[in-house]
């Protein structure tokens, strides 16, 4: 039998980290690259300095910490922050390795979308960027209500809103909003 591989972050080509209880313990110089740091500028930092702001840090913790049990794997898109205030889309791909506490011990793998952060984008509310993002993975009320934390009905209203607000009439043409957003 072949003895198991292993493999450091610095060798894995995507931008990884790995974090306990939400800190940078290690991220490769893809990862670092991403966000215009050096490596060493983030290790044992909070996660919270790559947020466009804290309410995000803490509404994306709440929604991972609901869906990260131990050993699951996760994913969500969001906007975050690079070092020089720009804002981009990013997939987040993660597997917690504590069954007890999601972030007592995790991985994560960051995916720069080309998805463009426009001014009609940023002026939405973390809220309703998050669920307009879910809502573009094809996510029903109900997957997004239990994915987020709220109820149905809450989630239904803040679509209803956030529909009236930019001038369409269902999920569809949201969507199709959304994905064609100019470059600001």
């Amino acid at each position: 039998m072949a003895a198991p591989l292993s493999f450091a972050l610095s060798d894995i080509p995507v931008p990884m980290v790995f974090a306990t209880h939400r800190i940078v313990r290690d991220c490769n110089a893809e990862f670092a690259n991403l966000f215009g740091y050096r490596r060493d500028d983030l290790i044992n930092t909070s996660f919270s300095r790559l947020y466009p702001a804290i309410a995000d840090f803490v509404r994306t913790g709440d929604m991972w910490r609901h869906n990260l049990p131990g050993g699951a794997i996760y994913h969500d898109e969001r906007i975050m922050a690079g070092a020089d205030g720009r804002r981009f889309w990013c997939r987040v791909n993660g597997r917690s390795h504590d069954a007890a506490d999601p972030f007592a011990a995790a991985l994560y793998c960051f995916e720069p979308m080309v998805r463009p952060v426009t001014e009609t984008t940023l002026k939405l509310t973390g809220r309703q960027r998050q669920i307009l993002a879910l809502v573009a993975q094809g996510k029903t009320n109900a997957a997004i209500a239990d994915e987020v934390g709220l109820s149905p009905r809450t989630v239904e209203a803040h679509r209803l809103r956030l529909s009236r607000s930019i001038g369409v009439s269902n999920a569809a043409e949201l969507v199709a909003w959304f994905l064609s957003q100019p470059s600001g």
